[in-house]
């Protein structure tokens, strides 16, 4: 070998030398900080001078790695879908570099774009909620935490534990599955993604009895497990709520078992009244004073598996059983005009169970096609026991015996197709079925009669997105048909909704809407067997009841800047057909209690909501309204005006939490009938030390001796009256709540970190 020979070999094994000495290796692991799982799919990007080098994807373990040759600074780019992303800057060099466990906090996610400034936005004509860290971190319940959205129309009892929509029930989702609020009351704060919202039903459940709806997507997570304990007890009351919830992931598959317990056993329970019944040349006046303790046992047992092999695929299903049991009594006197002094005693008891199965299957054919189905099952029974016991000037006894036994077979079908055509238009289309049987033996007569319903539903929406105007349309046909021994019913009605959202700007939204609705009466509103409970007063359904139609129209606005949501609601509602419960005298001093229809009810409401959030700690919300009625019945017409509100208040430092509540409970005006909203407030104190337990001390109806209150007045010609029901027992109640939650991730895997990361539809009518 030559000189120039020897120096070209040289030269090249110190050009492969250099090479060798220069590579190195970049590698780390993905994590959750949530529950240390590991973030499956994570994209890792290697940049140097803002150029793109290599990328990878992290492994079912977390795990990436990168042999680069650059040893000049690098920048490292983790995302995922879900989470905040986290950049990392590497000096230069030419040692291997193992990062270790990096953790990603869960982000903002709507439609697959990443949501950075904004806590709530308008999407497709629904108000989508993030929850921030700080509202979670001042929410030991998922109640807690809905007392701090910006969601107009929404309230949130913590006291009760329920949620409502313009004062009622919502039609309940959780990860698109249809659910209950028992299912929201075991869920964690912290497990919540985002919330979906809408004061108006969509074209789907528009035949369900709801109003509004709330669909929870909850954070995503890999394999692994959940505990989560709540309880909940009053210092000196028979006042105990529960809950107990363990879920197992494990692949494609999620295992999930809760119990959630609720028991009263109320003594000091009063009611006052002074009413009257008038008939043609008939009159007596009767003051009660009553005292009517109770106790009821509610258990509701679900178990549930959910398997979902893709993004593209869900099939869960639901068994669930709601054993029941409740004990009414009821002890007073009365001094009645026409029959002198009266001792009353009276005493019910109802068992109740209702177990049932749910199969709901959720197929994505691909971006454009979806389909879902559910079948649910019902079997309940019902054994209703009432003795009532009258006694005139201590000699005169009368009796009044309702014996019960109800019986209730139901199946539910429901089949939805969704087709999009491109971001701007979306198509769906379903159709509802409903099957039942109920067969209810009054055992005191023995009369059996059987309740037949075949209910039908189908439906078309429409989407249509043009610029930043989102317009909703849907129609939908109702067909019912209701049969017993006696009487057969047949009702064809439409529903429909249109729905227009303009997102102004970043800051500005304005939504306007219409919805028509017929409301069909009950099985028990339509049931006729005439109950007699005392000695004037028979109860009945009525086979003619006719349709209830509601024409409700709705503009809001919201606002938002920075720390600052407002919204401004104006509704109107006009019902006609509106049916009522009233009074008609019968003849030989017997009056008639039950459902009729009367011309028509006006609703006009104006309603407010604010929210400050996070402000060193502290956050507020207010909702104030101000709502007028309007009845006109047969003859006779009656208006009324009603302002109600309600207010939160929170702090949080560190591991302690202090929360106020305050409920300003407004009128409510049916027909002849005027009630005022149950009042409430508390005062509550949290502790949270780490991240598995937290403990609070709340006191509710605070400077209230007579607890929880319910005055009604009834306005009727037939039967006016006042009445003052109180639960006295609940006045000024402590209440101690703890929780426990322990992730099974987070506790095998936390020795990881290191020191550098940071159907109820019954016919059985009880009187």
């Amino acid at each position: 070998m030559n000189h120039h020979l020897r120096i070209l070999v040289a030269m090249i094994f110190a050009l492969v030398a250099t090479s060798k000495v220069s590579a190195r290796t970049i590698c780390g692991k993905v994590l959750s900080e949530n529950d240390s799982t590991a973030v499956v799919g994570a994209t890792c990007r290697l940049l140097s001078d803002n150029k793109f080098i290599s990328g990878k994807v992290a492994d079912t373990s977390g795990d990436f790695s990168f042999d680069t040759d650059a040893s000049s600074p690098v920048t490292l780019e983790i995302g995922m879908t879900g989470y905040n992303g986290a950049t990392i800057i590497i000096d230069n060099g030419a040692d291997n570099i193992n990062l270790g466990n990096l953790y990603l906090s869960e982000g903002l996610v709507l439609d697959e774009v990443t949501v950075t400034g904004q806590a709530m936005i308008d999407a497709r004509g629904r108000t989508v909620v993030f929850p921030s860290a700080s509202d979670i971190k001042a929410s030991s319940t998922t109640v807690g935490l809905f007392q701090k959205l910006p969601l107009g129309g929404l309230e949130a009892d913590p006291i009760n534990r329920t949620i409502k929509v313009d004062g009622a029930a919502p039609m309940i989702l959780i990860n698109g599955v249809p659910s209950s609020m028992t299912d929201i009351n075991s869920l964690q704060p912290k497990d919540i993604e985002k919330i979906e919202y809408s004061r108006i039903t969509p074209a789907r459940y528009a035949d369900r009895g709801v109003n509004g709806l709330i669909n929870i997507t909850l954070r995503k997570r890999n394999d692994g497990g959940q505990l989560y304990l709540w309880a909940r007890s009053a210092v000196a009351t028979a006042f105990v709520d529960g809950s107990v919830e363990a879920s197992y992931h494990q692949g494609p598959s999620q295992f999930s078992l809760s119990w959630t317990p609720s028991w009263r056993n109320y003594q000091q329970v009063y009611d006052n009244s002074d009413e009257a019944y008038i008939g043609d040349n008939f009159r007596v006046n009767i003051k009660s004073h009553d005292r009517n303790p109770f106790n009821y046992f509610y258990n509701q047992l679900q178990t549930k598996y959910t398997y979902s092999p893709s993004e593209s695929t869900t099939l869960a299903v639901t068994f669930s059983a709601t054993p029941m049991t409740s004990k009414n009594r009821l002890l007073g006197y009365a001094d009645d005009s026409l029959l002198g002094a009266c001792d009353k005693f009276s005493r019910s008891t109802s068992r109740d169970f209702a177990p049932s199965l749910d199969l709901f299957l959720r197929r994505d054919f691909n971006e454009s096609n979806s389909l879902e189905a559910q079948v649910v099952g019902t079997l309940s029974s019902s054994d209703y026991r009432r003795y009532n016991h009258f006694i005139y000037n201590g000699d005169d006894e009368r009796e009044y015996i309702m014996d019960a036994d109800n019986r209730r077979r139901s199946l539910i079908t429901e089949v939805s197709y969704t087709h999009t055509f491109g971001d701007n238009t979306s198509l769906s289309a379903g159709v509802q079925n409903t099957l039942s049987h109920s067969t209810n033996q009054y055992l005191h007569t023995d009369y059996k009669p059987v309740l037949t319903e075949n209910n039908n539903y189908v439906y078309a929406d429409f989407g249509q997105r043009i610029g930043n105007v989102y317009l909703t349309a849907s129609t939908g046909a109702k067909l019912f048909w209701v049969k017993n021994d006696m009487n057969r019913r047949h009702f064809i009605r439409n529903i429909t909704t249109a729905r227009a959202s303009w997102n102004i700007s970043q800051k500005w939204n304005l939504v306007a809407s219409f919805i028509f609705t017929p409301d069909i009466p009950s099985l028990a509103d339509l049931t006729d067997y005439p109950q007699q409970t005392s000695p004037y007063l028979v109860s009945n359904g009525n086979p003619s009841l006719k349709v209830s139609e509601t024409f409700g129209y709705r503009v809001q606005t919201s606002y938002q800047h920075d720390k600052l949501t407002m919204s401004l609601n104006l509704s109107m509602a006009n019902i006609n057909n509106c049916a009522i419960s009233d009074m008609e005298y019968l003849g030989d001093k017997l009056f008639l209690s039950h459902p009729v229809n009367v011309r028509s009810r006006h609703m006009y409401k104006g309603s407010l909501n604010m929210k400050l959030s996070d402000i060193y700690g502290f956050g507020a919300r207010a909702y104030a309204s101000i709502t007028h009625y309007a009845n006109s019945m047969d003859g006779y017409s009656r208006s009324l005006t009603s302002l109600d509100g309600s207010v939160s208040l929170w702090w949080n430092k560190g591991p302690f939490t202090i929360s106020f509540w305050q409920k300003f409970p407004g009128k409510f005006l049916i027909g002849y009938r005027e009630s005022k909203d149950e009042n409430g407030n508390s005062l509550s104190l949290g502790y949270k030390p780490d991240k598995h337990w937290d403990f609070d001390i709340s006191w509710m109806y605070m400077f209230s001796k007579k607890g929880s209150q319910y005055p009604s007045w009834n306005y009727s010609p037939v039967n006016p009256y006042t009445t003052d029901r109180y639960i006295r027992h609940n006045a000024n109640m402590v209440t101690l709540s703890v929780s426990y939650s322990a992730d099974f991730g987070s506790i095998f895997r936390s020795v990881r970190r290191s020191l550098n990361n940071s159907d109820t539809g019954s016919s059985l009518l009880k009187m």
